[in-house]
């Protein structure tokens, strides 16, 4: 705990049953409890993590995307009572260790949601990203912060901590089972006034971390872009999106 707050990790895995040891080994004391929801992977990652002792593995019958892995996730937190939800990917991409930072920004109450940025500092060119994804995510960064009024260095990282009245407040069902769900739900955030914070995360890119390929990048960059639309035209009380129903606290 920090703070007297319930801290949970939760590691949405598809695939990663040779980073997954890692990854778990380097989470710290702070944690409460882990949750893996295993998106009906083609390896033997249900059987690493119930080696390794995490207490709730849950696996999907079929695939059901990104989106909605987090979303089983989420669900599960809940119902454990976590004060403060961090997602970590079990690809090792993100270092662990980041976590206590993390869930301490949240657990103080100072933000609602904090996201682990590559693009503070000098960490995403230098770990191996794609030169072709930086400047994407640059330019999707930049349309977004004009679009949603809002200001972060980057809105496609994959790891942050959520309070669990974030969690509880942002209709998430509402959401995409695929990629885009993370932007979705940073764009109804912001929509919904919470508090976002950032700090600098190193990044690796190697053969065992999961990426997505040019065309999913494609699908995912008009997604987004779509996204910051329906926040603009919500706002501009010109259309009316199911997924900015906030829930009332």
């Amino acid at each position: 705990m920090i703070h007297g707050k319930y801290i949970v990790v939760v590691m949405p895995a598809y695939n990663a049953e040779k980073t997954l040891r890692q990854t778990y080994a380097e989470i710290p004391d702070i944690v409460d409890d882990v949750v893996l929801v295993d998106d009906h992977s083609r390896d033997h990652t249900v059987t690493v993590a119930q080696a390794l002792g995490i207490r709730h593995v849950i696996r999907h019958d079929r695939n059901r995307g990104y989106g909605g892995n987090q979303k089983t996730c989420y669900r599960k937190a809940l119902d454990l009572t976590a004060d403060v939800v961090i997602m970590l990917h079990p690809d090792y991409q993100y270092t662990p260790k980041l976590i206590t930072a993390m869930a301490s920004m949240v657990a103080i109450g100072e933000f609602d949601i904090v996201l682990a940025s590559r693009i503070l500092g000098v960490g995403a060119l230098k770990g191996g990203m794609p030169y072709y994804k930086y400047v994407s995510n640059r330019f999707l960064t930049l349309v977004e912060n004009l679009l949603l009024g809002h200001k972060l260095s980057e809105y496609h990282t994959g790891y942050r901590a959520f309070s669990r009245r974030v969690l509880e407040a942002l209709p998430i069902e509402a959401n995409s089972d695929d990629f885009v769900f993370d932007n979705q739900m940073l764009a109804q955030a912001i929509y919904a006034g919470f508090n976002i914070g950032e700090l600098s995360c190193s990044t690796k890119y190697f053969p065992e971390a999961s990426s997505i390929n040019f065309k999913r990048s494609l699908i995912y960059g008009l997604g987004v872009l779509y996204t910051a639309m329906q926040f603009r035209l919500q706002k501009m009380g010109l259309a009316h999106f199911d997924m900015f129903q906030i829930k009332a606290l």
